[in-house]
């Protein structure tokens, strides 16, 4: 075969497997793709499923759970660990079982240190090492370390037996006390000839001078008695007496009037008590009648509180029980008195019953038409159960609070509570006298709690 034909043969015989290749690429390249496709989609869901079964499982038994534990405890390895592996084959089937039963023991400050050794110590600190213990079998109970009660801040306190007030928490005004107040009417016909209040708040003293009033009538009556006096006819002076006091005059004025012959054509009014001018409705020169009030005199040195109350406690409110108000002028002072009266009209429109309280005023400092904030204490319960009102955990199934059983266990306990008085709640039943509640972080514990007894009624446990 010459150069040639030897040329055009290799050449045909790479046209050949240029050829072959370019079919085995074309047939078989979809079904290669389509298995590594296959394949990729296997194993990511293979290690999908993987990591999903120990996230679940890590959930299921918590952060001290035997995979935890297992793998702090393949980091701090200890020389008895390998002993005891070394020894399994003498082991019964009873003491194998108080191994898993009772599996490690841990610093209550440094939770990274473990041992099985129920005697042995910590490297760092020196403590004693506790029994990391599993949640009780009972449902509901939960078993918490010293160390995380301590990064919790619980906090226990006793369940007591005190006296409960209840507590009716209102608002009112402060008003006159109408008992206070005096009206000064005159008892005939006259002109106020001089007036000594100008104002309206004006105080005055008992026996103060008010106004002077010109009467016509008052003048004929002074000489009617002036009249008897000289004829010393004592009964018609008796009468004139009598006249005088019925037309306004004191006696005071009357024995003057006697002494000194003369007539008083000006009357003076003086006042009766101790207050201010609350009303005053003359002036100099005004002609005034009986009919008219002229002045109206307040003593302030007690005033009346008017308060408001729903319709579902005007049972629990008596006469005599005791009040409390504040006032915005003076929040840090504390204003007692008591329930006076209690109004027998409810109010239509807002369903609310008036009572009225009454309170010492020293200094005349309440001003009328202030307003106060109002608790009043009806209705005393003594020597019943009581727990703070932070312990209590309100929910739309009903209360509940956390007992201490001890041991660092702590359970959730159904209660009934009654009435609430200075952030304490009466307990009715579900509590005794010597349970202790949590008052702090109860919500945390209760949560766990919870938490594991749904998890509980989950695995069939």
């Amino acid at each position: 075969m010459d150069h040639t034909t030897r040329n055009k043969f290799s050449e045909k015989i790479k046209y050949k497997i240029w050829l072959f290749s370019c079919s085995c690429r074309y047939l078989f390249k979809p079904a290669i793709v389509k298995f590594v496709s296959i394949l990729q989609r296997q194993v990511f869901l293979a290690v999908v499923i993987i990591f999903s079964f120990i996230g679940f499982k890590y959930y299921i038994t918590g952060s001290n759970s035997e995979i935890d534990v297992n793998a702090s405890f393949s980091k701090n390895e200890h020389v008895e660990i390998s002993s005891l592996d070394k020894n399994d084959s003498k082991e019964t089937a009873i003491e194998h079982a108080k191994k898993h039963t009772n599996p490690m023991y841990v610093c209550p400050m440094h939770p990274d240190i473990l041992n099985r050794d129920p005697n042995a110590t910590c490297p760092i600190c020196g403590m004693d090492l506790v029994l990391i213990e599993r949640s009780s079998d009972e449902e509901g109970i939960i078993s918490i370390s010293p160390r995380v009660i301590n990064m919790l801040g619980v906090q226990i306190k006793k369940v007591k037996k005190r006296t409960l007030y209840r507590r009716i928490n209102t608002v009112g005004n402060i008003k006159y006390n109408e008992n206070k107040i005096r009206h000064i009417h005159l008892r005939t016909d006259g002109w106020v000839e001089y007036l000594a209040v100008k104002t309206l708040g004006e105080r005055v003293k008992k026996g103060d001078l008010l106004f002077k009033v010109y009467s016509p009538k008052l003048v004929n009556a002074q000489e009617e008695l002036l009249q008897s006096a000289n004829m010393k006819n004592t009964s018609l002076l008796s009468a004139s007496r009598d006249r005088l006091i019925s037309l306004g005059m004191s006696k005071k004025q009357i024995r003057n009037l006697e002494k000194s012959k003369k007539l008083i054509p000006l009357v003076s009014y003086f006042s009766p008590q101790n207050g201010i001018i609350a009303e005053l409705n003359i002036r100099e020169g005004m002609f005034v009648k009986p009919s008219k009030s002229i002045i109206s005199l307040v003593n302030m040195t007690t005033v009346w509180l008017v308060a408001n109350i729903f319709e579902s406690q005007s049972n629990w409110v008596q006469e005599g029980d005791r009040a409390e108000a504040i006032l915005s002028f003076m929040p840090g002072k504390i204003w007692e008195g008591t329930v006076e009266h209690i109004y027998p009209i409810l109010d239509a429109k807002t369903r609310s019953l008036e009572v009225r309280l009454r309170f010492n005023n020293p200094g005349e400092i309440l001003k009328a038409n202030m307003y106060a904030d109002v608790n009043i204490f009806v209705s005393p319960k003594r020597n019943v159960l009581t727990i703070p009102r932070e312990s209590l955990i309100r929910t739309g199934d009903g209360d509940r609070v956390i007992i201490a059983l001890g041991d660092g266990k702590f359970k959730p306990v159904s209660v009934r509570v009654g009435i609430e008085s200075n952030n304490k709640f009466e307990v009715i039943s579900g509590l005794q006298e010597s349970d202790e509640v949590v008052v702090s972080s109860q919500f945390l514990i209760d949560s766990e709690s919870s938490l594991r007894a749904s998890l509980s009624r989950l695995s069939g446990g």
